[in-house]
Parts: structure tokens; C-alpha cells; sequence
């Protein structure tokens, strides 16, 4: 929390400085009014001059009117001061989740991070405006009440001063026990955003199964720990206001007691112990004041610590010096395009490997055809290739160099993919294509015809301008898919992936699509993830998976008669017969 408050607000601490000096000038005349209201009935009142008895008053009307104004200006200056450093703060954790690696990512979750962006950050938005509005004016009317009830009547003010003591030490009882159980709801609400995005997202498949009523028993559990966390920290918080009520009130009691047998021993004045009740209450929501900062600033501090945790992470997918030092940026003939020599990668560091001693070269401008059921490791190969994560052991050579040397803008750059369950935005069918690239008008169209998009493009209403809902849902299953080819295409990639993206192609696009590629594209590598035989049949090289590891590599005619399982799955979906 302290390297945040140092970072975000450092830059705006003249500014609230200013804020703080009006504060402190407009809390000052609040503290005046009640002091020149007892001078006026002790001491201007038995004069009888209606004149003086007017000019304090204009006096109070006048310190009033500052007070309000001040306020007014100084709460201004706050709410600009925290909007303005919370702006930042969510660019910069924005732009931080962006350049996160997927094993980084996957540490925080994405429902962790989203929460993070989001209740977080509006934490610390209430934090900077109320340490802004009230940090000032809540300790100067508490300190300056009680010193101003010391100049009027010392013995009555060392009634209140007596309870101070006890109100400080419930705060900070209340304060240590706050922060760790904000940090605990913050992360049940990191489980609640999960079930809730996974829930709305896949809400479609929920109804088709009939799991309404399963998914809404899951939701009310989740939703109940949340509420259950919500209502512990409410009632440790609760004890702040009831506690600081009855000290102060009893404090005041005690102040009208010893008041009053001084007036009646005539050693005090009616008009002080008027001060003393209007002191008394400004001490009160003084105090009061500082409590709800203590509940803000508990929040702020837990949810603080998490963005920081985020900001503060390490590059861990920058270039290896120990892998450039090793000579190992240039070991293989640049001919060869893609090089993968025993691979071995797990998502789970020392768990069980979800590719093993994978090996294979691909020359530049060849196609290799992946095949093999669920989770056998096809999409991780890419992941891998495209160094989404780091290899455990072995060496993915891009080029002829490990990726590993290269930069992060470089390597990407080399790349066109569509990904199994990749995403359309909500932008134009033209903007999708070109995803904030420097790509023009003239390549969108190319990219699209290439792509077998264009026929649909073009009988749209709105052709490439038309605008897309939120995961294309005014588009069909291929249509998606073929926009999002023409973005893969679109920038002209060294290394074309298709990660099992024409499954919603019937066979005559899928042939037409990739003798398109072939034609058009004759100089880029080609990786194709299939579970269509007819996908890959063509393909220059063919690479059959099984539970990571690889137990094919050949053309459809070598596997044909060498490997049993990739055969087997060629006649069932052929029916026995090869063309």
C-alpha cells in the first residue's frame, strides 16, 4: 500500500497541499462559530448592545460562509485528485494484466484480476477522496475542539479528554482485525466474479442440459460465503460507532454534571457549557468520521496490497541470457522453420508432463497437420511454440533460433493464429480483421476473400462496416470462423495456425480455404490443429498425439500403414473408404 501512495499519488501532492490548506482554513471558522457563540451570551449579551450583539453575529454569518465555501472547494480538489490517481492506477494494472504472461496470468485467475480492476481500484478511488475530505477536517476538529474546550473550562474538558483514550484503543483493536478479513472477502469475491463469468458465459449450454437449478444451488453457496464474510466484517466494524456513541455520551453527561455545579458555584458561565455541547457533538462526528476512514482504509490497504502484487510481477518470458550465451540463438539452418527437439512442458510445475520428449522440424513453407483426441496436447504445442510459456525441458527453435532469444514483439510478430476458442469483439467485421493493426483497406478485403468470407461480408447490410455484437453473436458458428481467418491472414504471417478452426466449415470451404492458403501464401508455414482426417490429409507432415506424446509423424499415407490409431480414426470418419 505505501509503494502505491508513493507511485500514484506522489505527483499530486502539491495539489493537495492547496486542498489541505483550504481544508484546514475552512475547518478553523467551523471551530470559530461555537466559541464566538459563548463569547456573545456570556459576555456580549449582558452589555445589552444590540449593535455588538449584531456585528458577532454578522461575525459567525461571515465564518459560516467561509467554512461552506472552503468545503465546497477543498472536497472539489479531492474528488479531482483521487479520480485523477485511480485513472492511472487502472491504466497502469491494465497494461500490466496485458503483458503478463499465461503462467502469470493463470497464478492470479482471471476472475482475481478482473476483481482486481474493478472493486479494487474503486477501494482506493474511496480511500484518496476520503483521506483527502476527511483526514484533514476530522483530526483538526478533534484536536482543535479539544483545545478550544481547554481555553473555555479545563476541569469540563478533562471530562471528555477521559474518554478519548478508550475510543482510540477500540480503533485500533477494530483496525487489526479488519484488514486480514477484507483481504479474505476480496478473494471469495474473486471466486464469486469466476462462477459468475463461467455461469453467464456458458448460459446456453446450462439450459440445453437442464443444469439451471444445479448452477443456481452452486451459486447460492458461493454467493452465501461471500454475504457470510460481508456480515463478519460489517459486525466487527459495527462496534466502532455503538462504542464511541455511548463513551461520548457518557463523557457528556459527565461534562453537563461538572458543569452545572460549577455554574451553580459560580466558577462557570451558561454560555460555555452551550460551547461544551456543540464541541462536544463536532468531537463526536469528528470521531465518528475517523472510524469510517479506519472501515475505507482497511479495504483500501487489503485491496491495495493486491494491486500491488500485480504491478510489482516480474517479467518472467523476457530474453534468456543464459540461452544467447549458450549459442544456441543460431544452431539450425534458418530452412527449417519450425524445430521442436525433446520437448518436455507441464502446466503444473512437477506435475505430470502434458508434452513429452516431443521432437519434429517443419521447413519453411511446409504444412504440419496435428491430430489427437481432447487434451492430448495439440493446443499446447502451440502455446509452446509461441512461447505462451516456457519449455521444462528441451528446445523450441523458431527460424533457427531459440524462442527464447527472442523479443516478445519480435517472436509474436512472426504469427497469424485463430485459436480453438478465440474471440470476435464487439467492433466492425472490418475493425476485427484488423484488430488496431497497421493493416489497410485493400489487405482487410484480400485477407477476407482468402478467407471464403467475403460472399457472406458482402451480402451483409452493412458489408465489412457492420458492426458485431459481443462474441459475434449476430454471426454463425463458420461465419465466426472465417473472420477470424482473414485476421490471422491478414497481416501476412511467417507461420499461419489454425487451432481446430474450421470445424464449423462444411468439407467443400474447408478444401477451398486451404488451397487458398497454399495459392496465396506459398512462402508461410502452415501448422493446422484438426479433427477431420480430411483437414490434414495433405498436409507435408502429420503428427499424431496421444496423452503428450507424439505416437505418428509422417504423411497421411506413411500413417496409414504405420500408425494404428491415426488409420483407424481416417476410416471411421471415411466409413472404410479412402479417396
Amino acid at each position: 500500500m505505501k509503494q502505491i501512495i508513493l507511485r500514484y499519488i506522489r505527483p499530486y501532492y502539491k495539489r493537495m497541499e492547496l486542498g489541505f490548506l483550504i481544508k484546514f482554513l475552512g475547518t478553523i471558522m467551523d471551530l470559530c462559530i461555537p466559541y464566538i457563540l459563548a463569547y456573545i451570551i456570556d459576555t456580549v449579551i449582558p452589555t445589552r448592545n444590540r449593535s455588538m450583539v449584531l456585528l458577532w453575529g454578522l461575525l459567525m454569518l461571515v465564518c459560516s460562509g467561509v467554512a461552506v465555501s472552503f468545503n465546497i472547494i477543498a472536497n472539489r480538489m479531492a474528488s479531482k485528485v483521487s479520480s485523477d490517481a485511480t485513472e492511472v492506477i487502472r491504466h497502469d494494472l491494465f497494461s500490466k494484466i496485458m503483458y503478463l504472461s499465461n503462467a502469470q496470468t493463470d497464478s492470479f485467475t482471471k476472475p482475481s484480476l478482473i476483481s482486481r480492476m474493478t472493486s479494487d481500484t474503486y477501494n482506493l478511488h474511496q480511500m484518496f477522496g476520503r483521506i483527502q475530505r476527511l483526514g484533514v477536517r476530522a483530526p483538526i476538529l478533534l484536536i482543535g475542539g479539544i483545545c478550544v474546550t481547554f481555553t473555555l473550562d479545563a476541569a469540563m474538558a478533562c471530562v471528555l479528554l477521559a474518554t478519548l483514550p478508550l475510543l482510540g484503543g477500540i480503533t485500533v483493536y477494530v483496525s487489526r482485525r479488519s484488514i486480514p478479513m477484507y483481504a479474505g472477502l476480496q478473494e471469495a469475491n474473486d471466486r464469486f466474479v469466476r462462477m459468475v463469468r463461467e455461469d453467464i458465459a456458458g448460459i446456453r449450454v446450462i439450459k440445453a442440459l437442464s443444469k439451471t437449478e444445479y448452477e443456481t444451488g452452486k451459486f447460492r453457496n458461493i454467493n452465501k460465503e461471500v454475504v457470510e464474510r460481508e456480515r463478519k466484517n460489517g459486525m466487527v466494524m459495527a462496534i466502532i460507532n455503538p462504542s464511541m456513541n455511548i463513551l461520548l455520551n457518557l463523557g457528556l453527561v459527565g461534562v453537563i454534571l461538572v458543569g452545572a455545579f460549577r455554574v451553580n458555584a459560580g466558577t462557570s458561565d451558561v454560555g460555555k457549557i452551550l460551547a461544551f455541547t456543540t464541541y462536544f457533538t463536532i468531537i463526536l462526528n469528528a470521531m465518528l468520521s475517523i472510524s469510517k476512514m479506519f472501515t475505507v482504509l482497511s479495504k483500501a490497504i487489503a485491496s491495495g496490497n493486491r494491486i500491488w502484487q500485480v504491478l510489482e510481477c516480474g517479467e518472467d518470458m523476457g530474453i534468456l541470457d543464459e540461452v544467447v550465451s549458450a549459442g544456441q540463438e543460431n544452431h539450425v539452418d534458418n530452412e527449417e522453420e519450425i524445430c521442436f527437439e525433446h520437448v518436455t512442458f507441464s502446466y503444473l510445475k512437477g506435475g505430470e508432463a502434458n508434452v513429452k520428449d516431443l521432437s519434429f522440424r517443419i521447413g519453411r513453407g511446409e504444412t504440419l497437420g496435428i491430430i489427437g483426441e481432447i487434451g492430448s496436447g495439440k493446443s499446447t504445442i502451440i502455446n509452446l511454440m509461441m512461447r505462451m510459456y516456457d519449455v521444462d525441458q528441451g528446445c523450441v527453435r523458431i527460424g533457427g533460433k531459440d524462442v527464447r532469444c527472442y523479443r516478445a514483439e519480435e517472436l509474436k510478430g512472426k504469427f497469424g493464429v485463430v485459436f480453438q476458442n478465440d474471440t470476435i469483439f464487439e467492433d466492425t467485421i472490418a475493425g476485427n480483421v484488423a484488430l488496431g493493426r497497421n493493416i489497410s483497406e485493400e489487405e482487410i478485403q484480400e485477407a477476407l476473400l482468402y478467407a471464403r468470407a467475403i460472399e457472406f461480408v458482402e451480402n451483409r447490410e452493412g458489408k465489412a462496416s457492420e458492426s458485431l455484437n459481443i462474441k459475434g453473436a449476430n454471426l454463425s458458428g463458420g461465419q465466426k470462423q472465417r473472420v477470424l481467418i482473414a485476421r490471422a491472414m491478414a497481416a501476412k504471417p511467417e507461420i499461419l495456425i489454425l487451432d481446430d478452426s474450421s470445424s464449423a466449415l462444411d468439407y467443400r470451404t474447408d478444401a477451398q480455404l486451404r488451397k487458398g492458403i497454399k495459392e496465396h501464401f506459398p512462402d508461410t508455414t502452415l501448422v493446422i490443429i484438426a479433427q477431420r482426417v480430411s483437414s490434414i490429409r495433405n498436409a507435408d507432415h502429420i503428427l499424431v498425439l496421444e496423452d503428450g506424446e507424439p505416437i505418428g509423424y509422417g504423411t497421411h499415407d506413411e500413417l496409414m500403414e504405420s500408425c494404428e490409431i491415426y488409420s483407424e480414426i481416417s476410416r471411421t470418419q471415411t466409413g472404410g473408404v479412402e479417396g
